[in-house]
């Protein structure tokens, strides 16, 4: 029997969109095998977009878009007119990839492109944390109203499979606590710090330099990229409704290469941890700098990598590391959640 085809709209075509264009071509053979025969209809940034409903030529269409060119300008389909109101309202796709860029203060315009597929029976997965952030319960009970799937894997620390771990592997059980490293830059600049002795603001620059840390790394060294994605795994995993306002964050800055020399003496680290906590049946959280031994299992996360421990009441403590980062893991990420959650 022939595969159906599941037909794929992609809102927002910045690197990680086209890694995951890149991914679906690369994977394409293989989900083929298993089940899964994809095909991108729409692919959609702010001044237009692509769309052919027999699929588009991904592997032509991101060799475009790495020239400069516009979507709008492609030959295959592209057009200026093309918007994702338009897109809604023909509704000839199943699966709503959205990637655009992140506003953690309204949750738009993603918040708006989510809930108007979801409203309309199409399964969304998306790699963007600010509509999760603020709206994950009221988006997730809309889902499961109109019986899809609302995909939130990416979110949380790109190919770390933090959230999935704690909807599948910890079944059953009543997850006590969180705690991560779970914002790559900062990791990797107190590794610098530690290992080669540079200042703060050398490791900065020397992280910018990899392109691990943006221009502005304000949230990454701020500890509010991490507290976002502690209160997203605390609000899917531990049914709390936790916002930005309910968590005490504490980043990096400041910190000495005396400090971390100190603490190496003592045989410990610094590490920047989120931690979610149930203490007398409410969720507490926090992010703070702090120094942990080598009897934490978050000690030896190197690098840029990230890391959650669970700790549950059947379980036991799971620990769940990645030392992957990059767009082309996030696309990965996204891809997973398609295959486990979309038929």
């Amino acid at each position: 029997m022939k595969n159906k085809v599941i037909k794929l709209a992609l809102i927002g075509f910045g690197n990680v969109g086209r890694a995951l264009a890149k991914l679906l071509v690369r994977k394409k053979k293989w989900l083929g095998k298993r089940g899964l025969d994809l095909s991108v209809t729409y692919v959609i940034s702010r001044k237009g977009g692509v769309y052919d409903l027999e699929g588009i030529d991904l592997d032509n269409l991101v060799s475009f878009v790495s020239t400069g060119q516009r979507l709008s300008e492609y030959s295959h389909g592209g057009t200026p007119d093309l918007s994702f109101d338009l897109m809604i309202k023909r509704g000839d796709f199943d699966t709503l990839f959205e990637m655009s860029p992140t506003d953690t203060e309204t949750g738009d315009p993603a918040r708006y492109h989510i809930t108007s597929a979801l409203e309309r029976g199409k399964n969304v997965i998306t790699a963007n944390k600010g509509p999760i952030l603020l709206k994950y319960a009221e988006l997730k009970e809309l889902a499961d109203s109109k019986g899809v799937f609302l995909g939130i894997g990416c979110t949380t620390g790109g190919s770390l499979p933090s959230i999935t771990a704690g909807i599948y592997d910890l079944a059953g059980a009543e997850i006590l606590s969180i705690e991560g490293i779970l914002n790559g830059t900062t990791n990797y600049i107190l590794n610098l710090m530690e290992n080669e002795g540079l200042s703060y603001e050398n490791a900065l620059k020397a992280t910018q330099d990899t392109g691990l840390a943006e221009s502005d790394p304000s949230k990454d060294v701020g500890g509010w990229d991490t507290a976002t994605k502690l209160i997203i795994l605390s609000n899917a995993l531990m049914n709390s409704d936790l916002s930005l306002d309910d968590i005490q964050v504490k980043g990096i800055q400041g910190i000495t290469p005396k400090d971390i020399q100190d603490a190496a003496k003592k045989g410990k680290r610094y590490k920047l941890i989120g931690k979610a906590e149930k203490i007398k049946g409410t969720v507490k959280a926090s992010v703070t700098l702090q120094t942990i031994g080598s009897d934490n299992f978050l000690f030896g996360i190197e690098g840029s990598g990230k890391a959650v421990l669970y700790q549950t009441d059947i379980f036991g403590e799971l620990l769940v590391a990645s030392s992957a980062s990059g767009p082309g893991y996030a696309a990965a990420s996204l891809l997973r959640d398609l295959i486990n959650n979309v038929k």
